[in-house]
């Protein structure tokens, strides 16, 4: 029940809102989920932007990719010019972001990075080698320049905080730069001996019965904040059909920029892969093992446990419920990295016996939660972190 408490014999407070009495009696609170005013009309959503992202697209046009000197000052003092620079305009929501929140004057800092798709090397196929190389990137020292526009001639944030123009970010060259390609790369020393770089592909992948699309567009910064290698968006008999037509999958840049949301979040710069299928059943029979081997990746499908339901094996392993394992208790194929893929269903769970049999029959180990029935979102993030913390946790120990 909301708070409510009376201001005056006309109007009363109820979660913050001041409504209109009607006699002796509190308004409808139907009308206390949206109140409107003409501050509405003004407010952004919020972003939480713990590095600024940009797409190779928008990196400026002559840019050089070598060390070239530049001739800067009366003395002809010779500085080296960025790896590259990227310009974004007044309006745009990371020049406010900039402006508004952090403060940043000329010459301060800040984080940047560069997206990067799963898809980057088909897709950078259009692009000039020098955006190639670029994708990917992260620096935490990106160097803020203010460009003035119109009556304001001072480069600074003016006194309210708003940005004084299109704000340019100035990439520095290695080592203040790490390029992905430097992150990623297997390399073979002379005695023959191959050494891994620190990959920044994550070994957890998540196959997601559909949600509800509001709900969807929650869980999707989540699921990027956290880190994913594949994000399998799917069908299943309790999703109702009509969810596909929402405008996230009618507008793929909808679906891109949830994702993006939470890269920037947690300053990451690389995107998941994502499959669409209505059809799961033919998905686990066409594409499923081909995405994640059966001896390279353990495969995990979530369901709720039932009360006071024995499993079948009434000897429970210790951290067991009923039978049922906990994440802890996953199996992995092999002696290499940890690799994992959680299957996780509908709030309702999945469809029994027959989509659990199918799974099971795909090699997929059954875990829980426990006996609460939990929202898909809840549900998501408790699994997703879990499961980067079984693989993290083999990693070290091997």
């Amino acid at each position: 029940m909301l708070p409510a408490f009376t201001i005056s014999k006309h109007y009363t407070a109820i979660a913050g809102h001041y409504l209109p009495r009607r006699g002796n009696h509190l308004p409808s609170l139907a009308f206390v989920n949206h109140i409107p005013n003409k501050r509405d009309f003004h407010r952004a959503r919020p972003l939480y932007l713990n590095r600024i992202l940009f797409d190779t697209s928008e990196i400026d046009d002559g840019n050089p990719t070598d060390n070239e000197e530049v001739t800067t000052g009366t003395n002809n003092n010779k500085a080296t010019a960025p790896l590259a620079t990227v310009t974004f305009s007044k309006d745009d929501y990371r020049t406010i972001h900039v402006a508004k929140i952090l403060g940043l004057q000329n010459g301060d800092t800040l984080r940047a990075g560069s997206v990067r798709s799963p898809s980057s090397q088909e897709e950078e196929g259009n692009n000039n080698n020098h955006q190639r190389q670029l994708a990917g990137l992260t620096t935490d020292d990106a160097t803020v320049t203010w460009l003035p526009e119109g009556k304001i001639k001072k480069a600074q944030p003016t006194k309210n905080g708003d940005p004084p123009g299109s704000l340019q970010i100035s990439i520095p060259h290695p080592p203040k730069t790490s390029l992905w390609n430097d992150r990623n790369v297997t390399t073979i020393t002379e005695d023959g001996t191959t050494t891994d770089l620190i990959s920044d592909t994550p070994s957890v992948s998540l196959l997601l019965a559909l949600p509800r699309p509001l709900q969807l567009s929650r869980i999707l910064p989540m699921i990027s904040q956290l880190g994913i290698d594949q994000l399998i968006l799917t069908n299943a008999k309790k999703v109702p059909k009509d969810y596909f037509g929402s405008h996230i999958f009618r507008k793929p840049e909808v679906l891109r920029d949830l994702l993006v949301e939470g890269l920037a979040q947690s300053g990451d710069v690389t995107l998941p892969n994502v499959t669409v299928t209505k059809r799961l059943k033919v998905f686990m029979e066409d594409e499923f093992d081909e995405m994640f081997p059966l001896g390279e990746v353990a495969r995990v499908i979530a369901h709720p446990q039932r009360r006071g339901v024995v499993g079948d094996d009434d000897d429970g392993k210790e951290g067991e419920v009923g039978g049922v394992k906990r994440m802890t208790d996953v199996e992995f194929p092999g002696d290499g990295p940890r690799r994992i893929v959680v299957a996780v269903g509908p709030e309702g769970g999945w469809e029994e016996p027959y989509e659990l049999d199918m799974f099971t029959s795909k090699g997929f180990q059954q875990i829980t939660l426990g006996t609460r029935v939990l929202r898909s979102d809840v549900a998501v993030v408790s699994l997703l972190a879990l499961a980067h913390e079984v693989c993290a946790t083999g990693d070290r120990s091997d």
